[in-house]
């Protein structure tokens, strides 16, 4: 049998089931009314879309979906975090850049941009040491310091010496963790004034003068921390000792040591 007859075959085979569904809608109609035969109609009418076509579906009213919107407030503080992450992240670019040119050996940029570099490594970013060349301490060096007061009736009143090294010492010994400023804050401080002034304690530069105000405050600020009372200037000793040799260096004469005086200095009045 070729595919025409088979059509043919099947479509006289659903006439008369045609047939009968029309005939027994009028019976309906002519028996119950037109209310029931509707009824069984819109049923007929889901049991054919049933059976054709899967189960119907129905479709609800269309619903426009609006987007979230955040509130204004949160907009703005991502706005603003955003913002600050992006300059913290250019200032740490910029400030390794310029402490890699301030470390590194002498360069063409760094020789150009030399006052831009010093201005931002100086006083708080001074590295002590140079890239693939270290500069250890080769001796040691005490700090001492002693104020001065002012009365109400013109006199001067001098205080003891005050070893400010000794209290750096007390904090790190014995400490797995030791503070940076015990270790580091003073000892720098002293090294970058003798860098800038030399032996005879004048400031001929605006550095030299930065680097001394900041000496004069960081000994002002340790001596009034562990110290009561008022003063109005301060005084500074500073004696260099050797490191004490080690048995293969035993026959090696010692560095003689030595003890410079500073003169005194006014500074903001310090204490209660």
């Amino acid at each position: 049998m070729n595919d025409g007859a088979r059509r043919n075959s099947h479509r006289i085979r659903r006439a008369p089931s045609v047939a009968a569904s029309e005939n027994r809608r009028e019976q309906l109609i002519q028996k119950d009314g037109w209310a029931v035969s509707s009824g069984i109609d819109s049923l007929d009418l889901e049991e054919i879309q049933q059976s054709d076509s899967g189960p119907a579906t129905r479709e609800g009213p269309d619903a426009t979906v609006v987007p979230h919107k955040s509130p204004r407030g949160t907009r703005a503080l991502n706005s603003g975090l955003r913002a600050t992450a992006f300059l913290c992240l250019a200032v740490s670019v910029v400030h390794v850049m310029f402490v890699f040119l301030h470390v590194a050996p002498a360069n063409t940029v760094s020789k150009r941009y030399g006052p831009l570099i010093n201005g931002w490594v100086y006083p708080f970013f001074e590295q002590n040491w140079r890239l693939f060349a270290p500069d250890p301490e080769s001796v040691n060096r005490k700090i001492l310091a002693r104020t001065a007061d002012i009365g109400s009736d013109g006199s001067v009143r001098v205080g003891p010496w005050f070893d400010l090294t000794a209290v750096d010492v007390a904090a790190v010994e014995h400490q797995p963790f030791p503070s940076h400023t015990a270790q580091n804050l003073l000892r720098r401080a002293w090294t970058g004034y003798v860098d800038t002034h030399g032996g005879d304690d004048k400031a001929r530069t605006e550095r030299a003068r930065m680097m001394r105000r900041y000496l004069t405050n960081v000994a002002a600020d340790r001596v009034a921390a562990h110290r009561s009372g008022t003063f109005d200037f301060i005084q500074l000793r500073v004696v260099t000792l050797p490191i004490a040799p080690g048995p293969v260096a035993g026959e090696r004469p010692p560095t003689p040591t030595e003890t410079r005086l500073l003169p005194w200095w006014k500074v903001t009045r310090h204490g209660k």
